[in-house]
């Protein structure tokens, strides 16, 4: 049913004025759902308390709850419930969503206790966004479809956090930067895999997108063990922090990890690169770092000033921000450009000098072209431990037997071998140990050849060639002379 629902919404906003993209679908389509979420938590909420014999204040205010606005319900003589066809559609749904009930949300920031809350989430989220339905029509049927959603019980909850994944996914392919908010789900359950998080760790990526880390972390930690209310308690409130720069992104991702379980994310809408490194104290750090920060970028002169190595590369920027921002003994799985192994401008050595004099770079996986749909750029994983400098690097090169692409992308089972053989660092085809001490000292490159591939038999020269084929002649005219001779 969800999935259908979703068609039909995105067939309704392709048609509206206000909607060019799929971007744009999944923003229009993340407001309204955020409001029909809230209502069934409330309900659920409500519930609760009255179990409990304890009073409940409801979050939104009577006139903006979503079953007076959105869908007020009349019973039929069958004591089944409709839409009442007096609710707000056309120029008066257009203008109270506009004029009263976005500025109204808006004021919550303002308002809330603090910035942990889902108040001030709510508050986030709606000064980011604008309605950019134009038709108070197309509004009304949207909001009717979304009316049909449930977002009660757990398996309601699992469905509909998948489709919205799967339109993230989509966003790829919709311009506008869109693929930069999603990194293949089987690449992130495998780097958290091997980070192997535990309940009690603080969990951040300070380029958070759609938070598919830490959407991933929570999916990894909630089935680790069986849950105490204190466990339960610790992973919504304590556990995951994330940091976004661009408007949409960040609504994203708070509403991907919304649908996913986490009531209140504590992500924050701030441009991670703007902080000072040094600036950074003990009270700020995390216990784990799982990004894939973006790349290519020109950062401006008086972002570079906020970090001692000095660099236009995006991505070297927020490295050099991870591993300032790691506890010590603190653990990371960062994508990145395998560029980085090998560019022999000075900021990228002394880049690669700083992380293997601070970090435990214990392992690099070296993933194909493809992984990322839509993107040419070749991408290693870096995984490294803050506090102890390295001595040794397993490197496993993913060598696939076909080439991935939209049609063809990179699933779990292609990562099967490294995640067990990870494990003990074991040799294969595509796997080998570098010791860091054989490094040159100058440059730290680290883009060695897997000295395990079975080479190749060289190609043979051109002379070379053709004498054997005379020599084949030769053979062949003395065997039909001797079968001659016998017959």
């Amino acid at each position: 049913m969800f999935e259908q629902t979703f068609r039909n919404i995105d067939d309704i906003l392709h048609k509206d004025a206000g909607c060019g993209s799929e971007l744009d679908y999944v923003e229009q389509t993340s407001w309204v759902l955020f409001l029909k979420y809230l209502d069934d938590l409330e309900k659920d909420k409500q519930t609760a308390a009255e179990l409990s014999a304890k009073s409940y204040s409801k979050i939104i205010a009577d006139e903006f709850q979503w079953t007076q606005w959105a869908a007020p319900k009349l019973k039929n003589a069958n004591g089944k419930t409709s839409i009442d066809h007096n609710a707000l559609t056309g120029d008066d749904l257009a203008d109270f969503v506009n004029t009263k009930l976005f500025p109204y949300l808006k004021k919550f920031k303002l308002n809330a206790d603090n910035a942990n809350s889902i108040e001030y989430k709510i508050g986030e989220i709606f000064n980011e966004l604008k309605n950019r339905i134009q038709s108070g029509y197309n509004l009304r049927e949207v909001v009717n479809l979304i009316d049909e959603l449930r977002f009660r019980t757990h398996d309601e909850k699992h469905e509909m956090s998948h489709l919205y994944e799967g339109k993230i996914k989509n966003m790829g392919n919709a311009g506008r930067n869109g693929g930069e908010y999603y990194t293949p789900r089987p690449l992130i359950k495998t780097i958290v895999k091997v980070v192997n998080p535990k309940i009690g760790n603080t969990i951040y990526d300070g380029a958070v997108g759609s938070a598919g880390f830490l959407v991933e972390a929570f999916e990894y930690l909630r089935a680790s063990k069986k849950h105490s209310t204190k466990d339960s308690e610790t992973l919504q409130n304590h556990t995951f922090y994330g940091k976004e720069k661009k408007s949409l992104a960040y609504i994203i991702g708070i509403m991907n990890m919304i649908l996913h379980g986490v009531e209140a994310p504590n992500i924050i809408h701030s441009n991670t690169l703007a902080e000072n490194l040094g600036d950074i104290q003990e009270k700020d750090r995390y216990n784990i770092v799982l990004a894939n920060p973006p790349f290519g970028g020109k950062e401006r002169a008086e972002v570079q000033q906020n970090f001692p190595i000095k660099t236009g590369e995006t991505a070297f920027l927020f490295l050099q921000h991870f591993i300032k921002i790691l506890k010590a003994g603190g653990k990371a799985g960062i994508v990145i450009k395998n560029t980085f192994l090998s560019n022999t401008d000075n900021a990228s050595i002394a880049l690669r000098k700083e992380l293997l004099s601070s970090c435990n770079l214990h392992t690099v996986l070296d993933l194909p072209g493809g992984t990322f749909t839509g993107a040419g750029v070749k991408t290693i994983v870096l995984f490294f431990e803050k506090g102890k400098a390295t001595t040794k690097t397993w490197f496993y090169q993913l060598n696939l037997d076909r080439n991935l692409g939209k049609t063809n992308p990179l699933n779990e089972q292609d990562l099967a071998e490294f995640i067990q053989l990870q494990k003990t660092n074991a040799e294969s085809e595509n796997s080998w140990t570098l010791d860091i001490a054989k490094l040159d000292q100058d440059s730290f490159d680290l883009s060695v050849k897997n000295p395990n591939t079975p080479e190749e038999a060289p190609l043979r020269m051109a002379e070379e060639i053709l004498k054997n084929m005379t020599k084949l002649d030769h053979e062949s005219e003395a065997l039909l002379k001797t079968i001659k001779e016998l017959l």
